[in-house]
């Protein structure tokens, strides 16, 4: 897939080299966006970095809750982005939501929209805070860094790739990323834990290492500017589960978390939440449960039309592999976003 990384970064720089957003004006903003963010920390040391792109720095978060209210869009709550699309009342909006509940949200993201004052919807997945689920894409990670060598046995067949240094490691966590998310989460998780046991890896540790537990998750959803939302309890592909288990991820994340935290839930975040993992019987899955909204990785702008479509609500991914203001601006125009989708306002099929 780095063709597809080659493919974003050729767009973005075209973008950047003739200002073609620009000349968009208002046409592709729509009413407003929903971005995505997974960490907020200091950059990893480490070259070998194959999830960098979940991830971004304090100082360029800062800057682009500042780029936001530059352009003229209100940090609002989801609650209130709704409502805006609803009625057509109010400005353009933007809306912050962060997946997964990671470790770093209170000491790097929440001070930040703390100075803001900015409202984030923060969407958790009940089984990573009981250290039931995994975090397989930072298993990998953790096991090819560990590893000179891949050995794996995946479909009656034997892969065996180098890893001496971080350019075979980033080769071999891309070749065998794309070869696992292929197949149905029962091989993916298993293939990484035969990898992981190689490794040396504590698939709970490295769990607790990385996300909030109860307590800590507690006293972030008792934040001024939280909205918890659900996202499964184990964080799987729900286009891949049968349909009774699909629903059952749904509605049973929402319950432990109105349980844990005493509060109703409206809104869920798909994992993954592309086209393959998440589409129309999900959508219509989460209208079942009884969610408000339901978010997904399709890339694009959210417009007036949305309002009929809640459950399959756009989000643009902040990512951490392009930093800075002008990439981020490129972003903002929607312009990209009408070339994705064909020129069509919605991608909701």
């Amino acid at each position: 897939m780095n063709w597809k990384k080659n493919a974003i970064a050729a767009g973005f720089g075209l973008f950047r080299a003739t200002g073609l957003h620009r000349l968009a004006g208002e046409i592709f903003r729509g009413r407003g966006v929903i971005l995505t963010f997974h960490r907020v920390r200091p950059p990893p040391h480490s070259g070998f970095a194959p999830n960098a792109l979940l991830e971004i720095t304090p100082d360029f978060f800062d800057a682009v809750l500042t780029r936001l209210r530059e352009t003229g869009l209100a940090l609002v709550s989801l609650d209130e982005a709704m409502f805006r699309l609803a009625t057509g009342e109010g400005g353009p909006f933007a809306v912050l939501t962060f997946d997964d509940g990671f470790r770093d949200l209170p000491d790097h993201a929440l001070p930040t929209l703390e100075r803001h004052d900015a409202p984030a919807t923060f969407y958790i997945a009940p089984g990573l805070a009981d250290r039931a689920a995994r975090l397989w894409w930072v298993e990998l990670e953790e096991a090819i860094r560990r590893l000179d060598r891949i050995e794996l046995d995946l479909d009656g067949a034997r892969l065996v790739l180098p890893a001496r240094d971080d350019g075979e490691k980033s080769a071999a966590f891309e070749r065998v990323y794309w070869l696992l998310r292929g197949g149905g989460d029962e091989r993916l998780l298993a293939a990484v834990a035969q990898l992981g046991a190689k490794a040396g890896i504590d698939a709970r540790k490295l769990v607790e290492d990385n996300c909030l537990g109860w307590d800590e998750l507690r006293e972030l959803a008792d934040h001024d500017l939280a909205t918890v939302g659900a996202h499964s309890v184990t964080h799987p592909r729900l286009a891949s589960l049968p349909v009774e288990a699909a629903r059952r991820e749904m509605a049973e994340s929402r319950d432990q978390l109105e349980k844990r935290f005493g509060r109703t839930i409206r809104h869920f975040a798909y994992p993954y939440g592309d086209a393959e993992s998440a589409g129309p019987r999900e959508f219509a899955l989460a209208a079942e449960v009884g969610f408000a909204t339901a978010t997904t990785t399709r890339p694009g702008m959210i417009f007036p039309e949305h309002a009929g479509h809640p459950f399959a609500l756009p989000r643009l991914s902040v990512n951490g592999l392009w930093q800075d203001a002008a990439h981020f601006d490129v972003l903002l125009s929607g312009a990209p976003f009408a070339l994705w989708n064909g020129g069509r306002r919605l991608n909701v099929g």
